[in-house]
């Protein structure tokens, strides 16, 4: 299966050279994701709801690649401040409690811009049918 490359259509990808996914064999690799509400173009201001867009961003290229949540094996989180951790884990547990794969948190000086509070990036194994 050849390399393959998802976008979200963001002009960014382009400029500064990334993907939001590689798609690589049975592995989809999930460039580190924030939490950018693309529905309604904002970043929320609550580390919560950014988790959520973080996860809905995520399964969407997974979806694109031809995987499921499920499929996730390895997941790391970035957080600016440590007080944000319980409100992120608690949207972790919705969105991964029963596919539970090894993961890292790390709390983080800042992220891209002032406004990111969380990114999440993640590997997936496609299961055999």
């Amino acid at each position: 299966m050849p390399r393959r490359l998802i976008s979200t259509g963001s002009p960014l990808e382009k400029s500064v050279g990334y993907s939001r996914a590689v798609i690589d064999g049975e592995f989809a690799f999930v460039a580190g994701t924030t939490g950018y509400d693309y529905t309604t173009m904002t970043m929320p201001s609550d580390v919560t709801s950014q988790s959520r867009n973080c996860f809905k961003t995520i399964e969407a290229a997974l979806k694109e690649g031809g995987f499921e949540m499920a499929d996730i094996v390895r997941a790391t989180y970035y957080v600016t401040d440590a007080s944000y951790i319980d409100a992120h884990f608690a949207v972790c547990g919705e969105v991964l409690g029963d596919i539970r794969p090894a993961a890292t948190l790390l709390v983080v000086s800042a992220l891209a811009k002032p406004e990111m509070k969380v990114e999440i990036e993640v590997t997936a194994k496609r299961r055999s049918v």
